[in-house]
């Protein structure tokens, strides 16, 4: 039979009729409050420059996995603008962005973000296609590819930096911890 909103329902087992909702629904028209993580500004508008959430592998695998869905075939496996779409003759005035550029590598995080979210050029908005926490994974995952591409010795851990020729020691990066930076000192044993 017909439930009606708000009415009793034998066919219920809590014998209401209206149904909660789906747990991680969000209430529509609610306001978004956390403008960094939603629009990829700060309070004043301005694109943010560091990533709202916590970055780690789990992170950067899950972008590189939605890059290859949504990104990808225009912009190159690696980045470079030379995906398959390119390839195959899609000229434009302005061409596929290059991530490699000088200046998309000085652009704050925040700039990646607003572009997946509301597009840019001929590259339609993915805010219906892609929800916040992957619009974000995939922002990591292109700095990921720059700084694969401009990375310099010493930005490695100390045995990777070594087979690329940075000189003993040096290898200090801000991203890959040496074995004895990244693990702690084993306990001694105290005499007696």
């Amino acid at each position: 039979p017909k439930v009606k909103s708000q009415a009793q329902s034998d066919f219920f087992a809590d014998g209401s009729g209206t149904r909660p909702p789906v747990p991680g629904t969000v209430e529509f028209g609610k306001a978004k409050s956390d403008s960094a993580f939603y629009l990829g500004r700060d309070a004043n508008g301005k694109l943010v420059r560091e990533f709202p959430i916590e970055i780690n592998e789990r992170v950067i695998n899950r972008g590189q996995d939605r890059f290859n869905i949504f990104c990808s075939h225009c912009h190159g496996a690696a980045g470079d603008g030379e995906g398959m779409i390119a390839q195959r003759g899609f000229t434009l005035a302005q061409p596929v962005g290059n991530y490699h550029s000088d200046r998309l590598r000085e652009m704050p995080v925040g700039h990646f973000f607003d572009v997946i979210t509301n597009g840019f050029g001929t590259m339609y908005g993915h805010a219906a296609r892609i929800k916040p926490e992957d619009r974000w994974a995939i922002a990591a995952y292109i700095r990921t590819l720059q700084f694969s591409q401009h990375a310099k010795p010493s930005d490695l851990d100390t045995e990777a930096g070594a087979k690329l020729g940075a000189a003993p020691g040096s290898a200090t990066g801000p991203l890959f911890k040496s074995v004895t930076e990244a693990t702690p000192a084993a306990p001694q044993e105290e005499t007696r």
